[in-house]
């Protein structure tokens, strides 16, 4: 069997001090979770997470920068995760929009209201993302280069 990471991508948004968290279903019960998911085929990364935005909040969202590149593994015998977390600014939110499956409602919590349910995170790296996008860590989206489709003859 061939060992290979999952490649996922998040999101950071924050208005008025407060960030847009998913409230979801997951095998240990309802937890808090960015927008995120998974990265799929023929899709470059910012498609990926205006995607995973869109469907898990039904908002638009514009990436501006990078957070972090974040490499994580719960335990051993869990998968690991290369998760690109992105900042940017939401705009046109469709009301009609069905999200996603397992995605049970929206919220937007101040840092504060996340950190008092560290308990529900998904995973720690909800409010390190935070954290880190609250000190000012921001690279920019130039970092990224796709390379899809190309001819190789």
């Amino acid at each position: 069997m061939v060992w290979k990471p999952h490649v996922t991508v998040a999101a950071v948004i924050e208005r008025d001090n407060r960030f847009l968290i998913v409230e979801e279903e997951t095998p240990h019960g309802l937890q808090f979770n960015q927008p995120a998911g998974h990265f799929e085929e023929n899709e470059d990364l910012v498609t990926a997470i205006q995607r995973e935005v869109y469907e898990e909040t039904a908002w638009q969202f514009e990436p501006e920068h990078i957070i972090s590149v974040q490499l994580w593994r719960r335990k051993p015998e869990y998968p690991t995760f290369v998760r690109i977390c992105f900042s940017g600014h939401c705009h046109n939110h469709n009301p009609n929009q069905q999200l996603d499956d397992g995605i049970i409602a929206t919220h937007w919590l101040t840092r504060e209201e996340i950190a008092a349910s560290q308990h529900r995170l998904r995973s720690p790296l909800v409010l390190i993302s935070v954290d880190e996008y609250l000190s000012g860590q921001r690279y920019p989206l130039s970092l990224l280069k796709s390379f899809l489709d190309l001819d190789h003859e």
